[in-house]
This record gives structure tokens, C-alpha cells and sequence, in this order.
């Protein structure tokens, strides 16, 4: 069986079939008026896994995502910090873009900003004045919706039932409350470019079109992004490309689920959310992988630390396995590699994949076959899991016994301040020390 994908666009688990050699993605990425939060992050692993699976399976991809760095948000934050908003958004796009290196997560081919591409946001927007789907009103240009007769294909929701969402501003200037702004005239204070309709700046939904048939092509295979994206804005997306070109934009549209917190969605806008800068202090890439990955990308998360704790016991448990299995082995053979995929080519299906690594731990430690630690580190590799490099080798058997000697006797004359004191700088080091009666002994533990 070949990949198959969960097109929310027919609400259907359908065969992966490529438009051409290169398989090309566009992944929504950030609006930059702050720093990225687990939500962001889930949304990233997504197009990581995705990007991996494919590779994995012999296609080349061009992968594309972008930043949404000129926008209403980013303006009221400028106004807030009473800075500049190239400065606000500079600093969260390297914060995400090194978030993302630290985390093992493919960096796309490409990383667009908004304010980078008004020619050819301007340039498309013309396009849609020229067949009638646009007008201009006062240095606004605005998107008429009901002249796309497909519009609401992606939300299944009639044009009559559809409101304007809750980035679409409403202005005594629109022929129709459903309109969205594709250009907005310029406010003082505010940034702005030189049009054929006054200073202003584009609105949210037009530069994702602009962006992504800039570079991936007027159609192309796969848009990801959250699913509280599906309306309006890729609903939006969808009727100004299809509007301009007459081509269907995009082949395979998937969207992953929301990360909540206690049943409600982790958003900056609420002040409901984690960001992922705390979150690392505590807990290791792999962890944070490892906690993602055991949802399917479909379904929510709930996030809580106690969830990463246990996803942190959970992962040790493999790195521990692992520990026990360095020898190297020639001729194995990779066990149950047909299960593992038909997991990921039935729509990237990351829990049952990661059950079968855990499977192949139980094994390992039932039979002592290495051929098992084998197969666990070439999956967890397929998955983006980071090799730990630290192994018992890197310090000194030798040390640590001393150490841990020294430990004894100064608990044995009741020095407890300072034995506490080892074990915890050990602790720091991933050597955990377990004290029994008579002696201590130590294992590694992933952070």
C-alpha cells in the first residue's frame, strides 16, 4: 500500500498521487507578534514528519513556509512595546527558526516573509481587480466573495452560513459583509508600501497565495496548517488563487489538530498557551517529539507537563534498551518493517508506529536479539528522534564509581548536604544515582 493522505478538501483518506517529480508543500507558518508557543511547534512537526515520510519513501520534496511579518497583530504589538515592527518580528522569527534546529525539525527550502513579496502580492491582487473579483474602495481593495462560486468548498459550509471571520474587519466600505480585505490604505503610525491604490499594506490572506505560487507554482500537491486555519483563511487562499489562475490550487490539503489546555485551544490571543522556550529548559527534544508524535497530527493534544513527564519516563525506557545493545552487528535484519509502513502510509499513523518500536523494545528485552535495538534506532531515525551521542564512554566508568564512592562514605559519616550535592551535578549530567542499603548505582536518563 502507497501513502495515503486525509484531504480535508474531500473529507477522504485518498492515494498520494505527486503533480509532477518534486513533491512541493506549503506550510502556514507564523505571525510574528511573539514568540512561538507548543501549538506553533505542533504544527511545524506536522510538515516535518510529512517532508520525512515522503523522503523516506523516494520523492523529492521542496518544502515552503512562511512568515506572516506585517500584519494587524504585529502592528498592535508595535504600538504596545512601542517599537518597531521589523524589530518584534526579527526576533520571534529567529527564535522560531532556532527552536526549530534545536527540536530536529526540517527546515523548509524556503522561508518567505509577507513584507518581502508586496510585488507580488500587488501583481496578484490586479489580477482579481482585472476578472472583477476585486474592487477597490477608498484605498481599501477588498475580495468579492460570492463572485466565486466554490467558495466555502474547503469548510463545507454554504456561503450563506458563512460569517466573516474574526480577522475580516468590517467597513462601511464593502459591497457585501463577507468581503475580505486583500489591500488595506495606510493608517499613521502604521507601515505601509506605494500601490496603484495609495499607500497601505496587504491584507492576511492574500499573501499566502502570493507567496506559495511564487514559489511552488500556480497548483501544487500539499497545504498544511492548523485546522483553526480552514476558515476563513484557507478558504480565502483557495478562492483568490483559483479566482486568478482558473487552475484548482492545491491537490492535498491536511490539517493538524489544536493543542489544548484543559479542553480549550492554546492561543496566544487568549494568553492560554506554553512557550516552547520554557518548555525546553525541562524537557529534551526527543521528549518533546516523542510527546507530539504519540497523537495522531489529526487528533488534539492535551498538553500538561504531567503529559510530557510521562513521555519523558516513556522515552527513557527506549534510551535505557538501547544502552544495553552498542555493539555493532552486521547483516540484521529490520523487524517488522512491513507494520511499521503501513502505519505511516496510512495518513502518517505516528501512535501506531511508535506502538511498534515499543514493541520491538519489549521483544528486545525478552529475547537479548540486538537485531531489535536495531530496527527500534533505524525508526526512531525515520521519525526525526535525535540520536543521544552521550553514551557511558563519554565519562569515565572509572570516574563515576569513584564518585559514587566518595558518595558512600560521606553518607556513611551522615555529610548528606554534600552527597546530595553529587548526586544532584551527576543528576544534571543524565547519571542518575540510585542509593540502596549498602552501595549507590547509576544509570543514564534522557533530560
Amino acid at each position: 500500500m502507497g501513502l495515503k493522505l486525509r484531504n480535508t478538501l474531500s473529507g477522504n483518506l485518498e492515494e498520494f498521487k505527486p503533480l509532477s517529480d518534486t513533491v512541493r508543500i506549503y506550510s502556514c507558518g507564523l505571525t510574528v507578534q511573539g514568540p512561538p508557543h507548543v501549538g506553533h511547534i505542533r504544527a511545524a512537526m506536522t510538515r516535518d514528519i510529512l517532508r520525512r515520510w515522503l523522503e523516506y519513501s523516494g520523492y523529492k520534496v521542496k518544502s515552503i513556509e512562511n512568515f506572516t511579518d506585517v500584519d494587524d497583530k504585529i502592528i498592535n504589538k508595535q504600538k504596545e512595546l512601542k517599537s518597531d515592527w521589523r524589530i518584534i518580528a526579527e526576533e520571534n522569527i529567529q527564535k522560531y527558526i532556532l527552536l526549530c534546529e534545536y527540536l530536529n525539525i526540517l527546515k523548509p527550502h524556503f522561508y518567505p516573509r509577507a513584507s518581502q513579496h508586496i510585488e507580488e502580492i500587488i501583481s496578484l491582487i490586479q489580477r482579481l481587480i482585472e476578472k472583477g473579483l476585486a474592487y477597490e474602495k477608498s484605498g481599501d481593495v477588498y475580495y468579492r466573495v460570492r463572485k466565486f462560486p466554490e467558495y466555502g468548498k474547503l469548510s463545507k459550509k454554504s456561503i450563506d452560513e458563512l460569517q466573516a471571520g474574526a480577522r475580516i474587519e468590517p467597513t462601511e466600505f464593502k459591497e457585501d459583509p463577507l468581503d475580505f480585505a486583500l489591500w488595506k490604505s495606510a493608517k499613521p503610525g502604521e507601515p505601509y508600501w506605494l500601490s496603484p491604490w495609495g499607500k497601505g499594506r496587504p491584507g492576511w490572506h492574500i499573501e499566502c497565495s502570493a507567496m506559495s505560487m511564487h514559489y511552488l507554482g500556480e497548483s501544487f500537491d500539499i497545504h498544511t496548517g492548523g485546522e483553526d486555519l480552514i476558515f476563513p483563511h484557507h478558504e480565502n487562499e483557495i478562492a483568490q488563487s483559483e479566482g486568478a489562475t482558473g487552475k484548482d490550487f492545491v491537490r492535498y490539503w491536511l490539517h493538524n489538530g489544536m493543542v489544548n489546555i484543559t479542553g480549550e485551544k492554546m492561543s496566544k490571543s487568549t494568553g492560554r498557551y506554553f512557550l516552547m522556550e520554557d518548555i525546553i529548559k525541562d524537557f529534551s527534544p526527543n521528549v518533546i517529539r516523542l510527546f507530539l508524535l504519540k497523537t495522531h497530527y489529526r487528533s488534539p493534544i492535551e498538553f500538561s507537563r504531567e503529559r510530557l513527564e510521562e513521555a519523558r519516563a516513556a522515552f527513557n525506557r527506549i534510551q535505557t534498551f538501547l544502552e544495553k545493545f552498542k555493539e555493532p552487528v552486521e547483516n540484521f535484519t529490520l523487524q517488522k518493517l512491513e507494520e511499521f509502513t503501513e502505519a505511516m502510509n496510512d495518513d502518517l499513523n505516528t501512535p501506531k508506529a511508535l506502538g511498534i518500536i515499543f514493541e520491538l523494545v519489549n521483544k528486545g528485552y525478552e529475547t537479548g536479539d540486538p537485531q531489535f535495538a536495531l530496527s527500534v534506532k533505524r525508526y526512531l531515525n525515520i521519525l526525526g528522534f535525535v540520536e543521544d551521542k552521550r553514551t557511558l564512554d563519554d565519562i569515565s566508568p572509572k570516574l563515576i564509581k569513584l564518585l559514587l564512592d566518595v558518595r558512600n562514605k560521606l553518607r556513611q559519616n551522615r555529610q548528606y548536604e554534600l552527597s546530595d550535592e553529587i548526586r544532584n551535578r551527576l543528576n544534571d549530567l543524565g547519571i542518575i544515582v540510585d542509593d540502596k542499603k549498602d552501595k549507590s548505582t547509576y544509570r543514564w536518563e534522557v533530560k
